[in-house]
């Protein structure tokens, strides 16, 4: 997906630029304030939490449940009372990586690759790796798996986690560790906390200065959290009911189970601030804390019309908390409107690393604002874009996809459009909305990337169920890709294929990742003129996972304990083709339910 220059900035002028950049009404932007040195070098970890709608905090008002930990981040730093961020996962992180607008860097879709960013775009973690410091990335990436979109070939020295836009089961399920599959330890939230930890541990050991990003999962469903968080809801009467006439019934259990989810965040995020203490770098490490859109099920939510998926204020409003001790007074609120894309301008700027960036960046700097200069703030007009739903929203009013305007600072709810009293305003917005939708919507969801394996600078290739495509009467585990499987294998001309590159030529060991009911099963894996024969020479019919962890009847795929096994070594030529996986004789009743290949370079 590319887009002509000339497109790009005119979208960038519409959304606000970066720091690097003058701001639209012509003024300079904020000079850095540690200069381009970076001299002052603070340490920096950032939260990203999956679902969690603005109004699931104690801080914003909900009194079901209590989060003192994220809480005091406001206490102690700034608050943002109007923070916007994408409708759903994916391209919030691309916006918050990139500081550009999703539908810059190539991300459309939430899976089947449509989730990557551009390979010419640069990320955060490119930024501050080139400025020295160290940098590591530990829970639900979701902007690509195969390197170079995996978060090692994105700035990342160290990832732990997955890739994908959601997971089965989240305790001690398959996860991945700098690309190398490893068995998650107990409830993976904490687990990514303790990674998390362990790394702040080390750098603070080797005294470099770090950027930790923590995108953690929850509270994305399946609904998983551990008893002693679940049991403060799984009784008790809860108070606040959605304000809103909701799209869907409030699901109890639901909510429930996302309350102590966010509970649960709310004790690893005191544990990290913990740690900081105990490690005396408290003073010197900025934080910051976010959601990736609105709330995934009918809950309170400050009364905002619009939930996950959502262009309407609720379905985009996150809170955004800033904790830099050293230079953010206590208790600053800011009231001017923001969004994801100002955080890779904002986190450069304070710590004096050049946001020297290929393509002009889309946000701008936040830094005088969390500062307390005094100077004039420009009028800005911030694109909330999903799919074919498009809003703009400036510091009063938004203009939904429909075309009605609504005046946010009276009628959060957007219950009594005012489209009639503010033309001028109407014509404004709409001109902004007209001119992202002519520069993007054209290509918006054209892909013709292939899946890059056995890539030089990475040992080891994933290619799972999510990217590949069933031919034939194969089907998905579930309509949602990310942690299916395949089943119902029962013919000879059934296949399976993933649209590839080989970046480089070499002879590769593949691992095959499956469940099987009879062994016998005699197929192929064939990539342009090299095949590779072998055997399923053993049965492994296992159960599904995960159900016994739910606290809510789930969406999403189970899962199951895959087996691993080599079946050979294959010779790749460099190029494109399609990697196909065949079955030449089914003697059971199906040849077997596939979830996982793994290409190594061998030599």
């Amino acid at each position: 997906m590319r887009f002509a220059g000339s497109l790009i900035i005119l979208a960038a002028t519409l959304c606000g630029l970066s720091a690097a950049q003058p701001h639209p009404d012509g003024t300079p932007a904020s000079p850095k304030p540690n200069g381009e040195g970076g001299s002052r070098s603070p340490n920096v970890i950032v939260f990203l939490s999956d679902d969690q709608g603005w109004g699931d905090l104690s801080s914003s008002g909900n009194t079901d449940l209590s989060t003192p930990h994220i809480d005091s981040l406001a206490a102690d730093g700034a608050s943002f009372d109007r923070f916007y961020v994408c409708p759903v996962c994916s391209p919030t992180r691309a916006e918050f990586l990139t500081g550009r607008h999703h539908a810059h860097s190539g991300v459309y879709s939430t899976s089947a690759g449509g989730e990557r960013m551009d390979l010419d775009e640069t990320t955060i973690a490119d930024l501050f790796r080139a400025a020295g410091y160290t940098t590591g990335a530990f829970g639900k990436w979701h902007n690509g798996m195969q390197y170079p979109y995996h978060p090692n070939g994105r700035g990342f020295d160290e990832f732990y986690g997955f890739c994908s836009g959601h997971w089965g089961d989240y305790y001690s399920p398959m996860l991945e560790h700098n690309g190398r599959i490893v068995q998650g330890a107990g409830f993976c939230i904490d687990d990514f906390t303790d990674k998390a930890m362990g790394f702040i541990e080390e750098s603070a050991a080797a005294k470099k200065p770090f950027l930790a990003y923590l995108p953690y999962n929850t509270p994305h469903s399946p609904m998983q959290v551990p008893d002693r968080f679940w049991q403060r809801f799984s009784e008790r009467p809860l108070r606040l009911a959605n304000e809103q006439k909701p799209e869907k019934p409030e699901e109890i259990t639901h909510k429930r189970s996302a309350l102590a989810m966010c509970e649960n965040l709310d004790w690893n995020v005191g544990r990290v601030l913990e740690k900081i203490d105990a490690l005396g770098i408290t003073e010197k490490t900025i934080i910051v804390w976010f959601h990736d859109n609105g709330p995934n099920g009918t809950r309170w939510n400050g009364g905002m019309k619009g939930r996950k998926g959502a262009t309407d204020e609720g379905g985009v409003r996150s809170p955004l908390y800033v904790r830099w001790p050293a230079s953010i007074t206590p208790g600053t609120e800011i009231p001017q409107i923001a969004s994801a894309r100002d955080l890779l301008p904002t986190l450069c700027d304070l710590a004096g690393v050049p946001a020297k960036t290929a393509k002009p960046l889309n946000g701008t700097s936040l830094a005088p604002l969390l500062l307390g200069k005094s100077d004039p703030w420009p009028d800005r007009i911030l694109i909330n874009h999903w799919k074919d739903k498009i809003s703009a929203r400036d510091q009063r009013f938004r203009l939904d996809h429909t075309g009605a305007l609504y005046d946010i600072v009276s009628d959060p709810g957007q219950r009594k459009a005012v489209t009639a009293k503010h033309p001028g305003v109407v014509e404004k917005l709409a001109a902004v909305v007209k001119a992202h939708a002519d520069a993007f919507m054209a290509d918006y969801y054209k892909d013709d990337r292939p899946f890059v394996i056995a890539h030089p600078d990475s040992p080891l290739t994933q290619l799972p169920a999510r990217d590949a495509i069933a031919h034939g009467g194969i089907e998905r585990s579930n309509k949602f890709p990310n942690c299916s499987y395949f089943r119902n294998w029962k013919s000879t001309s059934d296949k399976i294929t993933f649209t590839a590159r080989v970046a480089t030529t070499g002879t590769y060991r593949v691992d095959l990742y499956y469940a099987a009911k009879d062994a016998g099963a005699k197929c192929t894996l064939a990539f342009n003129d090299s095949v590779l024969p072998f055997e399923i020479t053993e049965a492994h019919d296992v159960p599904e996972l995960g159900a016994a962890h739910d606290r809510h009847p789930r969406a999403e795929s189970y899962v199951k304990d895959f087996k691993a096994i080599s079946i050979g070594e294959i010779r790749l030529e460099k190029g494109d083709g399609k990697l196909t996986l065949s079955a030449t004789e089914i003697p059971g009743a199906e040849a077997m339910e596939f979830r996982l290949l793994t290409l190594e370079r061998v030599r």
